[in-house]
């Protein structure tokens, strides 16, 4: 069993930042972070950003050059620099792993970017 933990969500102004975190405990072994996404009130859940396991990133066309995702295996974290942050940003963002055929994800954290 693993437990994905997402934090560092808030309430900001346009133009602000945050970083979001994505923590992994319990059964970690073999553990794979997948990437980051979002979901706003009635809408699809969407994909944010990507990480590979060889480090490569792959972002939405909406959050280029603003969002930055990254990882940590020796602590078992992801994390996701927001930069710039618009309106349109706001959502419940959500981290996912997998492990063999399993994908977890977490319960997620508020963004909320007022305008």
């Amino acid at each position: 069993q693993v437990q994905l933990v997402e934090s560092g969500g808030g309430l900001v102004q346009a133009g602000g930042s945050l970083r979001l975190s994505c923590a992994a405990s319990g059964n970690t072994r073999s553990i794979d972070f997948i990437g980051w996404y979002r979901q706003a009130p009635g809408k699809q859940r969407e994909l944010v950003a990507l990480i590979s396991d060889g480090g490569s990133t792959n972002y939405a066309d909406s959050v280029k050059g603003r969002f930055t995702i990254s990882r940590d295996n020796a602590k078992n974290a992801l994390y996701l620099e927001m930069n710039g942050l618009k309106p349109e940003d706001t959502a419940v963002y959500y981290c996912q792993g997998r492990r063999a055929s399993s994908v977890y994800w977490g319960q997620g954290t508020q963004v909320t970017v007022s305008s």
